[in-house]
């Protein structure tokens, strides 16, 4: 199936998350903490696999995974986190999933709400962008990478589909919590990722470019700076000039 040309905009989508690393282990932690409320053992609690895979990447050390798990599982004393979603609108329309931790609801929704009014979008109802997106893992390929192999060894490992783009690139999407094994299986088969992710993936994306590509840019920011937002997803892309 083919996609658009986007190798340059999933390279500064990178750069972009690679700078905001300052503030990953609090989320992480948060993550690994949540998902360890429904089984402390990652071999049978895949969601936990995901976010420990996800920390391990990230350096964190086994220490501080081991106690967030434990945690999250009860053998420890923490706080007690609760996820919520808000959805709304940014620039042009823009659909925008707000994925949050908090101890505080009214903080929460408060500050959500502040970011997406001062930025020009609109806070919206529950479920009003969240079918336009597809909860999936996406693997990412530099151009050149040999096609054939490449589907071959994700459908055999149980990938939805491979997506190739204008520029030679490809993306093989994954069922979220089959990411880490299906991953694992295509470094085996000798395909290392460029970039991967678990996300919330637009079915129709809309392009920005100049001030429109600017004020919606400094929404997402102030979205993702907020101390209780984990993730933020959307189906702007932010064209680079």
């Amino acid at each position: 199936m083919a996609g658009h040309s986007k190798w340059a905009n999933i390279k500064h989508k990178k750069a972009a998350a690679d700078a905001k690393r300052g503030k990953i282990f609090t989320r992480l932690i948060k993550e690994i903490t949540v998902a360890a409320k429904n089984g402390g053992d990652p071999t049978i609690n895949p969601r936990l696999r995901l976010a420990i895979d996800k920390a391990l990447s990230a350096n964190m050390t086994k220490d501080t995974i081991e106690r967030a798990v434990k945690r999250g599982s009860g053998d420890q004393d923490g706080v007690d986190y609760v996820e919520l979603r808000y959805e709304g609108y940014g620039i042009n329309g823009a659909a925008v999933i707000v994925d949050c931790m908090t101890d505080n609801k009214t903080r929460t929704v408060a500050d959500v709400r502040h970011a997406f009014t001062k930025y020009g979008g609109n806070l919206g109802t529950d479920g009003c962008v969240a079918y336009m997106f597809k909860h999936c893992g996406i693997l990412v390929f530099a151009p050149g990478t040999d096609e054939d192999g490449l589907m071959e060894a994700a459908l055999e490992a149980g990938a939805d589909d491979v997506v190739s783009h204008e520029d030679g690139s490809y993306e093989v999407l994954t069922p979220p919590y089959d990411f880490v094994q299906i991953k694992e299986a295509l470094e085996a088969a000798g395909f290392k990722a460029e970039m991967e992710e678990v996300t919330m993936k637009p079915d129709n994306e809309v392009s920005f470019t100049g001030e429109d590509a600017i004020k919606m840019q400094k929404l997402l920011d102030a979205l993702e700076n907020l101390d209780d937002v984990q993730e933020v997803f959307t189906s702007a892309v932010i064209e680079e000039e």
